[in-house]
């Protein structure tokens, strides 16, 4: 089982804990540490319980908090080497440098890296299982490679970015040149590349689709929920927008179908 839960997810910032039988791993950390210990805290968490952080890029909005929790709590921090030279503030208490076409083990957890097209030094996301149970995040990328659909292939569940929507970008505030680099291939996933990228991945198995990233000036939670509902056929109550200014729910995450899971948490919750 792997458990997932939302610091917050947007434009101003993103983290995601992913938690399994015995290990608890923070991915970006784009929140003040204060905001960030007081989110953890609403989440039954503190930040000694972390076993690492894990940075999927350099950008502020991921990357915030990422080194004074590291130093005040004695927390290693694992990057890609481009990531690790690029980073406004790279003094970590510990620092892991790990290849993105390489998989490491943190705990009883399995971290597979993999590249992803967007305009950082060497952005990756990252595949987590744990037992025979997978979950991934794939946030900040414009453009889904085969290799990105390769990774995501048979995932029981994950976070996948839907940035914008195409007519809220095109008539919005941003000028031309900002919107450019959004739609561009080293941009971010709109509503639309995100749906068909779920109709590929689509599959029994699948238990949660959490939709992250949005930004706040060009999407909405209901223009996404409704693509991703225009390109995913039923069990449409899986499909859950992240919040920026909130905490998600955890996501209990298992290797079962989608109603079977379901089932198994209403008998426990009995």
């Amino acid at each position: 089982m792997i458990q997932v839960a939302a610091l917050g997810s947007g434009s101003s910032g993103n983290s995601l804990l992913v938690k399994s039988e015995r290990t608890t791993l923070l991915i970006d950390c784009g929140f003040t540490m204060k905001e960030t210990i007081a989110r953890l805290h609403h989440l039954g968490l503190s930040p000694s319980e972390l076993d690492a952080i894990l940075i999927s890029h350099e950008h502020g909005d991921h990357m915030k908090g990422v080194g004074p929790l590291s130093r005040k709590f004695g927390l290693p921090v694992w990057c890609t080497y481009g990531t690790y030279h690029r980073a406004r503030d790279n003094r970590f208490s510990s620092v892991r440098l790990f290849h993105a076409h390489e998989p490491f083990v943190i705990g009883d957890m399995e971290v597979d890296p993999f590249p992803t097209p967007h305009d950082a030094a060497e952005p990756c996301q990252f595949v987590f299982s744990a037992g025979d149970v997978r979950f991934a995040n794939v946030t900040d990328l414009g453009a889904c490679t085969p290799h990105v659909r390769e990774k995501l292939e048979g995932v029981h569940g994950l976070v996948v970015e839907c940035n914008y929507d195409n007519d809220m970008l095109r008539n919005g505030p941003y000028p031309p040149s900002l919107q450019a680099r959004i739609r561009s291939d080293y941009g971010h996933l709109g509503n639309e590349q995100a749906g068909l990228l779920l109709r590929e991945l689509d599959h029994p198995e699948l238990q949660y689709i959490l939709l992250g990233h949005l930004s706040e000036q060009n999407n909405s939670d209901a223009l996404a929920l409704a693509t991703m509902q225009q390109h995913v056929e039923d069990r449409h109550h899986r499909i859950s927008v992240l919040a920026q200014h909130c905490c998600s729910q955890w996501f209990r995450v298992v290797a079962e179908t989608v109603d079977a899971a379901l089932s198994e948490d209403m008998a426990s919750a009995v």
